[in-house]
């Protein structure tokens, strides 16, 4: 908790590109660490970096951690779907990627 605290307290997460956004929610998620402050304050980060979330795992990874930790922000959500089919990119995730996206957008709505 010590360090989503520290994260939360950043003014701005410029450093932290959509792997690191997505590794981090993904590690927060996974452990079942519960920190409202800093999923909201990584959503917001990720929608300003949109246009950069071009791998699918960064992609996969942060609506998959949202969606397990129970945080809505259907803003991001909204987002994430129209850059995900704007980016024409199935092909490109692997299939657990592909079905975690799939869970993710069915949970969290």
């Amino acid at each position: 908790r010590k360090m989503a605290n520290h994260i939360v307290a950043l003014d701005r997460l410029v450093r932290f590109e959509p792997q690191a956004l997505s590794n981090t929610l993904w590690a927060y998620a996974t452990a079942d660490v519960r920190h409202p402050k800093l999923f909201q304050k990584m959503a917001n980060a990720a929608l300003g970096k949109l246009d950069r979330f071009t791998h699918p795992q960064d992609f996969s990874n942060t609506v998959w951690a949202c969606a397990k930790a129970g945080f809505r922000h259907p803003k991001l959500f909204d987002k994430m779907a129209n850059h995900f089919v704007g980016l024409d990119s199935f092909h490109r995730f692997e299939p657990q990627a592909l079905s975690n996206t799939t869970w993710a957008f069915a949970t969290a709505q």
